[in-house]
């Protein structure tokens, strides 16, 4: 794997104990995004399994969406799967990625986040969306316009409720509460709280506006790629004029990946199901704008990889990917990983394996001290086993029958008996260089 440190990132927390940079962190999410044909039921499991999978190789965070609508967004209640992925898993972070606030009243869903925290024993984070898609708008009747303000303003009344403030009235046109305050807190302090960002400013700004985190949902295409570098200041700006801090660490950037031994074994396993992805799901399906059928599956796997908006190849591209995404922006918290079902489930399993294998400890530096270590025995060899043969021979030399027994493995190596070079013996040894010429020496 590539050793290089990469290039410096501005703006981030630096000089931890050791010389350590601060740990990025890895997750995934799912909205998800799985192909119409599969029994919903057997899906649902698959899902939970990915997120205990996930949890066994050390994830940090686990996100999966709310949607109601489209036939491959199955979710329409992340708190429902989280609750159900919470008894699979230990250690990872369980988040709505995204609660579409204007769906829902604001106490329901303060009630359903802390029941949350409990039931996962205060893994829960608090992901908040004003609704992706406009065919769940439209079912429920609500118009686009009012969706992102009224995000905002069940925003402020659902974090008085999990700071446990004392009872309060709220009077809006969508929604009333008389002497509101809740019968139970969240097991953290604080639960972790970000908003949903797209190419537009107002995620990052309501972010600022709460002190809370961002979900960078739109880094997978171009357009978010490009918008990145600008986005952060929207918060910055946001929390200056509303008196609060935000902090890049709660940052989360979402990337696509499929990852193999080789380019072309990853190329080969993605091509197929990203088509279908694009021209099923993107194009037929949701008609996202500029989206165009493509005949050519090279083509666009191509153009996919090529625009930056995925990396399809092995562990070192996406090491160098997210370096250059650090770079970019000037330094976040968080990667998400978008799950998809590019490829099959076998293949898609080893990925995620390969990422938390050989992408993490590198970005990390984890293996660093290993390399070191490893370079300072490469440099000290001789030194090191001489002083280490000499205390062998010392002691053999000082026993009559160990002494014996070094004339028999002497004669067996001239003979060509002696099977040393091949079998293995953990830690150092005696050099032939080191041994004597005859038992009396």
């Amino acid at each position: 794997m590539a050793s290089s440190n990469g290039p410096t990132v501005h703006h981030m927390t630096t000089g931890l104990p050791g010389g350590r940079p601060p740990r990025l962190k890895f997750g995934t999410f799912l909205a998800p995004h799985h192909p119409v044909g599969e029994n919903p039921t057997l899906q649902f499991q698959s899902d939970i399994e990915f997120a205990a999978h996930l949890d066994h190789l050390g994830f940090d965070e686990f996100w999966c969406g709310e949607h109601h609508s489209s036939g491959w967004e199955m979710i329409a209640s992340p708190e429902m799967f989280l609750a159900a992925a919470g008894q699979r898993t230990n250690n990872i972070m369980l988040g709505t990625g995204v609660v579409s606030l204007p769906y829902h009243h604001p106490f329901n869903v303060a009630q359903r986040i802390v029941q949350l925290d409990h039931m996962t024993k205060g893994r829960a984070m608090f992901g908040t969306g004003p609704g992706a898609l406009p065919s769940d708008a439209w079912t429920l009747g609500i118009d686009p316009l009012v969706q992102r303000d009224r995000q905002d303003e069940a925003m402020g009344v659902i974090l008085r409720l999990l700071r446990g403030e004392d009872r309060f009235t709220h009077e809006s046109d969508w929604f009333t509460l008389r002497d509101a305050q809740l019968q139970l807190l969240p097991v953290q302090d604080h639960i972790p709280v970000a908003t949903a960002s797209t190419l537009s400013p107002s995620g990052m700004q309501m972010a600022g506006k709460y002190g809370c985190g961002v979900l960078s949902i739109a880094s997978n295409s171009t357009a978010g790629l490009a918008a990145l570098p600008t986005q952060w200041s929207f918060a910055e700006e946001s929390a200056a004029k509303h008196g609060q801090v935000v902090d890049r660490r709660n940052w989360r950037i979402l990337m696509s990946w499929h990852i193999a031994e080789t380019r072309e074994q990853a190329r080969n396993e993605a091509v197929d199901g990203l088509q279908r992805w694009h021209n099923e799901y993107n194009v037929w399906t949701l008609g996202r704008p500029g989206a165009q059928h493509v005949d050519d599956k090279w083509a666009l796997l191509d153009q996919t990889v090529g625009g930056g908006v995925a990396v399809v190849g092995t562990p070192d591209d996406l090491v160098n990917a997210i370096r250059n995404l650090q770079q970019l922006t000037g330094g976040f918290g968080v990667v998400l990983g978008f799950a998809h079902d590019w490829a099959n489930r076998e293949n898609t399993r080893r990925s995620w394996d390969m990422v938390a294998r050989y992408v993490m400890p590198e970005i990390n530096r984890t293996t660093e001290r290993q390399r070191a270590s490893m370079k300072f025995l490469n440099d000290n060899q001789a030194t090191l086993m001489a002083g280490a043969g000499a205390a062998v021979m010392q002691k053999i030399m000082a026993d009559e029958r160990a002494s014996a027994e070094l004339v028999t493995m002497m004669q067996q190596m001239q003979s060509g008996q002696d099977d040393r070079s091949s079998t293995f013996r953990p830690g150092g040894g005696v050099r032939d260089d080191q041994l004597p010429t005859s038992a009396g020496e």
